[in-house]
């Protein structure tokens, strides 16, 4: 999901400098857009471009890109994504979690790093160099559809390990299965309409907002409002399917080797992602009544 949202970024660059980073189809690129770096325009070795000190979170994958992005604010007061190679990343070994374990998503920095000019974009501001509808998409609506996505997988995984657990685990003292229980159906059948109309509200809003780029018109804040919505509410049913499966399974659910205790953990980091986490509401609820507040990373 990184991969795809920052190898997305490569139609807002020039095509030399798109060629390359991403000639080699074998290249990989990740990184965070979050704002954390320091960029200094300068000029070095005749080429002018930002010296950039940073430290994101949350770089998942990052060790195994030859590129690493990150977001600077600039003192040419410019917001920039700047593409940095690996060799000037330093890696952190920070990512001891509960849940997402595997996604590798530790702590990179760059101290001084130069990013040429033509290797950095500004999210909002630079124009397409290839004007196609998915380089007219909001990129952090994109990316925080592209979050919201794990979590609905998650808990997708969730309910349909319970329902093979269910088909065979008998409590104890009970001589009918998880399967046979009223209670387990009743919550089963809640929990997928909560999934399932989870997805429907996302896959809604995103069709309507492509459409609209397909026709050649911008996506209104109406409709990232709209998506944003759908995204954290998104992660949010994830998390709340995965309790549920968790609970309804029982026992057999707490022990290391359980994957619904791995859907648990997983499920709740998702919803803790700053495009994606319950806080978001606030800023939501703002632009559904009408309220001033910033959009610059929404």
């Amino acid at each position: 999901m990184i991969a795809s949202t920052t190898s997305s970024m490569a139609a807002f660059l020039p095509a030399e400098t798109a060629q390359t980073i991403y000639g080699d189809p074998q290249i990989v690129t990740g990184g965070v857009f979050a704002p954390n770096g320091v960029g200094a325009a300068i000029e070095r070795n005749g080429v002018t471009g930002f010296a950039v000190t940073g430290q994101w979170a949350w770089g998942s994958g990052t060790q195994h890109c030859q590129w690493v992005l990150g977001g600077a604010r600039c003192d040419d007061g410019t917001f920039r994504l700047c593409w940095f190679p690996q060799d000037d990343v330093d890696f952190h070994d920070t990512w001891h979690t509960g849940g997402m374990r595997g996604s590798g998503s530790l702590d990179y920095s760059v101290s001084d790093a130069f990013a040429p000019a033509s290797y950095t974009m500004q999210p909002g501001v630079t124009p397409p160099v290839v004007d196609t509808p998915l380089s007219r998409f909001p990129n952090f609506t994109l990316l925080a559809a592209g979050v919201s996505a794990v979590g609905l997988g998650v808990g997708r995984h969730a309910l349909d390990e319970l329902n093979d657990l269910a088909q065979g685990k008998r409590p104890q003292y009970s001589s009918r299965t998880l399967a046979q229980n009223s209670f387990t159906q009743i919550e089963l059948a809640r929990a997928e309409a909560k999934l399932r109309s989870a997805r429907a509200f996302l896959l809604d809003e995103l069709d309507g907002a492509w459409a609209t780029i397909a026709e050649g018109a911008a996506v209104t804040i109406e409709q990232r409002t709209s998506i944003r919505l759908a995204a954290t509410h998104a992660a949010t049913v994830g998390a709340t399917v995965a309790d549920a499966a968790f609970t309804l399974a029982g026992g057999t659910a707490v022990y290391d080797t359980s994957v619904l205790g791995r859907c648990l953990r997983d499920a709740h980091v998702v919803t803790q992602h700053i495009q994606t986490a319950p806080k978001l509401n606030e800023k939501i609820g703002q632009l559904l009544l009408g309220q001033d507040t910033d959009i610059s990373m929404f």
